[in-house]
């Protein structure tokens, strides 16, 4: 008898433990939280502490609190996997993860083998900015799913704009030296040479992701190419140190970029004097002539004291509550079930949806400029006095290029 009131006496806070953890939906955050890409993940972690506060006003997911928990992967797939280890042994059945396509391969792969091995137990992974497009192309899994448009989706839709533009005559490609990079520039050199034969690439760079701390070499080589225009889709400190060197060079060019609007980017851009000379691709941006995203900026610039880079990170938290309270469960195979083929109004408004053939979410996409503002553009960035204006905007049906995914459903 005492054995069996001692063992009850046990079990009662290991119960309570695990009723405590019912009561709370975790969403593992694997992303950069020391090294070269801190500034970004630090930012994208406040954004989804953020988004989680939002939804947790409103009675969190199904009744759940939703809890952040932070994962520092140093932008290494091999760390960002032990990470991903660490999490589910504390019981998280959600990742997120967006700065890195080659961690967001190394992630998709690593939960597909995990799952299939641990019926009844399965993952998620939610990628907001991993854009390699081969993760939804012939590495397609049904456990991952991206909010942001894919490399080539931005590309095409950046070209479509360059096309137009006569004074391009030269380009230099410059571009982190992996899967990302390698896919930007293959991208651009084959959608210009369609597009726009008579434009010369005079010079195409390759360099060490998150390790250069002075550009001015890449910068001296782009002025004695003669190119009248960058394309990059460099990110984080690699984005914010080229522009600053080219700022130091007087550099004096057009820019067209994936990831300008990031951590130093618009510092970086002001230096320059560079006024509506450089171009940004992105889901969204503070400008946008919508009143709900706008009321949301504000209120976000008040808390976080940051504009909001991850337009893409709202409707992934609001989807993911959504696909819970659809499904009425927050088992992540149902979960993902109800997000197949959603359509959603987005963040910066219009209608999204998350294709079921490859789990590519298609949105409106814009492309911007930094600058001097007028009246419409009432959001500067980083105190510079600047701010992103509307150039062109894509509509959701022409963003929605084929997929060769094959998908393997459970």
């Amino acid at each position: 008898m005492r054995r069996l009131v001692v063992a009850a006496a046990l079990a009662l806070p290991m119960l309570g433990q695990a009723a405590i953890a019912q009561e709370t939906v975790k969403l593992g955050y694997i992303d950069p939280l020391s090294g070269g890409g801190a500034s970004v993940g630090e930012g994208g972690l406040k954004t989804f502490q953020y988004l989680a506060e939002e939804l947790n006003a409103k009675g969190g997911i199904l009744g759940k609190k939703v809890e952040i928990v932070p994962l520092d992967n140093k932008t290494n797939p091999q760390e960002s996997l032990i990470q991903a280890q660490k999490a589910i042994d504390a019981g998280v059945r959600y990742v997120t993860q967006g700065n890195g396509s080659a961690v967001g391969g190394a992630l998709s792969d690593f939960v597909t083998k995990y799952n299939e091995r641990n019926p009844g137990k399965e993952v998620l992974y939610y990628n907001y900015a991993a854009v390699d497009p081969i993760l939804t192309n012939d590495k397609c899994s049904f456990w991952h799913f991206r909010w942001d448009a894919n490399s080539d989706i931005k590309m095409e839709a950046l070209t479509n704009y360059m096309k137009d533009q006569p004074a391009i005559k030269k380009v230099y490609l410059i571009n982190q030296d992996y899967s990302f990079g390698q896919s930007v520039r293959t991208t651009a050199r084959a959608m210009l040479a369609k597009k726009r034969s008579d434009i010369q690439i005079v010079g195409d760079e390759l360099h060490p992701l998150l390790k250069i701390t002075d550009f001015a070499p890449y910068v001296a080589k782009i002025k004695a190419s003669g190119a009248d225009t960058v394309v990059t889709g460099n990110w984080g400190q690699d984005i914010a140190l080229l522009l600053k060197a080219s700022a130091d060079a007087g550099l004096k060019v057009n820019w067209y970029t994936y990831y300008a609007g990031g951590s130093g980017g618009p510092t970086a851009i002001k230096q320059t004097g560079l006024n509506h000379q450089v171009f940004q691709i992105t889901e969204g941006f503070a400008n946008v002539d919508h009143k709900e995203s706008q009321d949301f900026e504000k209120a976000f610039r008040a808390k976080v004291d940051l504009s909001l880079w991850y337009p893409r990170a709202v409707n992934e938290m609001r989807m993911f509550a959504a696909a819970a309270e659809k499904a009425k469960s927050l088992e992540p195979i149902k979960v993902a079930q109800a997000l197949e083929d959603m359509k959603f109004e987005v963040f910066n408004g219009g209608e999204g949806i998350m294709r079921k053939d490859d789990h590519q979410f298609f949105q409106p996409i814009y492309i911007s400029s930094f600058g001097e503002r007028s009246e419409k553009e009432p959001f500067d960035d980083e105190k510079t006095g600047w701010g992103w204006k509307l150039v062109a905007k894509v509509d959701t049906a022409q963003t929605m290029l084929p997929t060769t995914c094959k998908m393997d459903r459970p």
